[in-house]
């Protein structure tokens, strides 16, 4: 393991995951697996893609264990449990239960593509989750069926219902438009949410799709999917005082009080605010979703680190945190992991 000093950001306590820019991570997002059930177009190829040995993938007991360093010695206060898909992996319910356990309690939440969720969300939230995002970017089956290449929209619409059904609450949804697949449907998709109570959110898509095709030019922008969705009523923005680190701008549509959500992470990136870490299943740390390193506190773990060890070479993780993502910079690379490897 590296001997180099830890380095936290100037007045920022001993023990917390800063960087150098002043921000301080509290909010983890842990990859459960990089499996998927769908083969949505924007994120893998119809064959998918080569998946992580079983023996790479944390344990259980491993899992609690780097969370639970977070948690009670780094400050993170919010635990994300993504994928993949997190839903795959058959023990979700008792670790979420035992992160639940965890002193102090983070707020616990779940992001999924609903598949299998309306079987187990009533165990989920009496194990203890808090809060759920569930991706949706479409209610038309064959375009749900030329987008993720399965015949699964039914199972992803139970989901929901069963998600708030079950108390969750609030119920976020995320959808993603394409250009000339789903871009349309933006209106729809809003008085939908509007009708079933949950809280709708576009995000710009990101160049994180494995065959590495993205094209910023085909993106549907932030200002088109407020054009699209003003069909449905005049958007007014909220304060911005209001957001904090939330990576959403919210918007209340005229005369309804309901408030959509856009996520403008390419043409208008939230990265001065960004409190967010994530621990890939493999049990890498990344400091950004677009970061191109990687620190291994998995073969550190196994190869006996102690509690103190492990968290200075997280502490260090963080510090060599960049400014921003660096979409815009002529020089700026693609993570080499897609999404699907590094978790949401």
């Amino acid at each position: 393991m590296s001997t180099q000093p830890t380095t936290i950001s100037a007045g920022a306590p001993a023990g917390v995951l800063a960087d150098a820019y002043g921000r301080v991570a509290t909010d983890l997002r842990v990859s459960l697996t990089d499996r998927c059930n769908l083969r949505c177009t924007y994120c893998m190829p119809a064959e998918g893609v080569p998946w992580l040995p079983g023996d790479e993938i944390l344990t259980n007991e491993e899992l609690l264990r780097l969370i639970g360093l977070g948690v009670s010695r780094l400050g993170i206060t919010t635990v994300r449990l993504t994928g993949g898909e997190p839903l795959l992996r058959k023990d979700l319910v008792p670790l979420v239960a035992a992160i639940g356990a965890l002193e102090p309690k983070p707020q616990l939440a779940l992001t999924t593509n609903g598949i299998g969720l309306a079987h187990r969300a009533e165990a989920l939230v009496d194990a203890g989750l808090d809060r759920i995002n569930i991706s949706l970017d479409t209610l038309d089956p064959e375009t749900f069926t030329t987008l993720s290449r399965r015949r699964r929209l039914p199972d992803v619409l139970a989901g929901v219902r069963a998600a708030r059904e079950a108390g969750l609450d609030p119920v976020k949804i995320n959808t993603v438009l394409l250009r000339g697949v789903n871009d349309h449907e933006a209106p729809d998709l809003l008085r939908w949410a509007m009708a079933e109570g949950v809280h709708l959110r576009f995000i710009e898509q990101m160049p994180l799709d494995a065959q590495h095709q993205w094209q910023r030019d085909e993106m549907v922008t932030a200002v088109e999917i407020m054009e699209r969705l003003s069909e449905v009523g005049p958007l007014t923005p909220e304060r911005s005082d209001d957001r904090g680190s939330a990576p959403a701008e919210r918007f209340v549509v005229g005369g309804t009080g309901y408030r959509v959500g856009v996520i403008a992470a390419v043409t208008r990136p939230f990265c001065g605010a960004c409190d967010r870490v994530r621990l890939t299943a493999d049990g890498q740390i990344r400091n950004c979703l677009f970061s191109r390193t990687e620190s291994d506190l998995r073969t550190a773990m196994r190869a006996g680190a102690s509690d103190d060890e492990l968290a200075a070479q997280w502490i260090r993780a963080v510090a060599a945190k960049l400014p921003g993502h660096g979409i815009d910079d002529p020089t700026f690379l693609q993570p080499d992991r897609p999404m699907s490897a590094i978790g949401g």
